[in-house]
């Protein structure tokens, strides 16, 4: 099958997509000459996107933010939350320092953050 080699081909690839969605839905049969090539130019795409567009595995700091986020937590209500100084929560988010076992084991069932992320696995 053919690739996107260039940026010029991938933009002209997304345009096409944007001109053929609103002419299929969930509804569109499998051979309509619709589907078909938006099908063929979706797949087309993501390939070029993941060679080109990698998305980066979000780092421990970047959970931890996105989750006090989520939950309305201020550094100095996480680091009550953990049990630990608000100056060690200012430096897990800087990366300067990484949780303990027993933090990380903390962060894991009060934060709701998946034990291999917080250990790095």
């Amino acid at each position: 099958m053919a690739r996107i080699t260039n940026e010029t081909a991938y933009k002209a690839t997304m345009e096409r997509i944007e001109e053929l969605l609103p002419l299929v839905d969930d509804n569109t049969p499998t051979t309509d000459k619709n589907l078909v090539e938006l099908d063929l130019l979706s797949e087309l795409a993501a390939e070029y996107e993941e060679e080109h567009y990698p998305i980066a595995t979000p780092s421990l700091p970047d959970i931890i933010r996105l989750r006090m986020a989520e939950m309305g937590l201020t550094q100095n209500k996480l680091s009550e939350l953990l049990g630990v100084s608000p100056s060690r929560i200012s430096e897990y988010l800087t990366g300067r320092s990484e949780p303990t076992l027993r933090v990380g084991r903390e962060i894991s069932r009060k934060l709701g953050i998946d034990a291999n992320i917080v250990l790095g696995v």
